[in-house]
């Protein structure tokens, strides 16, 4: 890309169009750029190896509202959210939800906005906003990005 990193594009067509679906296909597999691509928006997340394997699932995922990854992604990312886990000695937190909080969990990791789930659960945008801000305390995650990649690790999505 000439212009323009994959995330800055990503940023801004987002910035643009929030309601797009964007699926990343690269060749960096640290977490830190995948860490990154998620918070420019991005929804899948393929390493270039395995493209030929994952593209059109990566695809109809996302187009279903769903988060994508390569296989490795998953496995690196799971394998540092147990290291951390090990290494903070915390127990998990996902036990703290209620019904609802994790019905609004699944439904943000899915890419909805605040007001879709609003409309979806007949909650208020203000509830909504209530839960998100209670299951990010709860899960101690810091931005929609964590919520996602939580949300992959504990299997509420794939």
């Amino acid at each position: 890309m000439p212009a323009l990193n994959g995330i800055e594009a990503a940023r801004q067509i987002t910035a643009k169009q929030p309601q797009t679906a964007v699926v990343f296909l690269s060749m960096h597999s640290d977490e830190g750029y995948v860490l990154k691509a998620l918070k420019a928006g991005a929804r899948a997340y393929i390493l270039k190896d395995s493209a030929e394997h994952d593209l059109i699932n990566a695809v109809k995922a996302v187009s279903e509202g769903k988060a994508f990854f390569s296989p490795a992604i998953s496995k690196m990312l799971v394998e540092d959210y147990v290291r951390q886990m090990q290494e903070r000695q915390v127990e998990d937190s996902f036990e703290l939800l209620t019904t609802r909080e994790r019905e609004v969990l699944q439904l943000l990791a899915e890419g909805r906005s605040n007001k879709e789930v609003a409309a979806i659960l007949n909650l208020s945008l203000y509830t909504v906003e209530t839960h998100r801000s209670n299951i990010l305390q709860k899960l101690n995650l810091h931005s929609g990005a964590e919520l996602i990649l939580y949300a992959i690790r504990k299997g509420v999505i794939s």
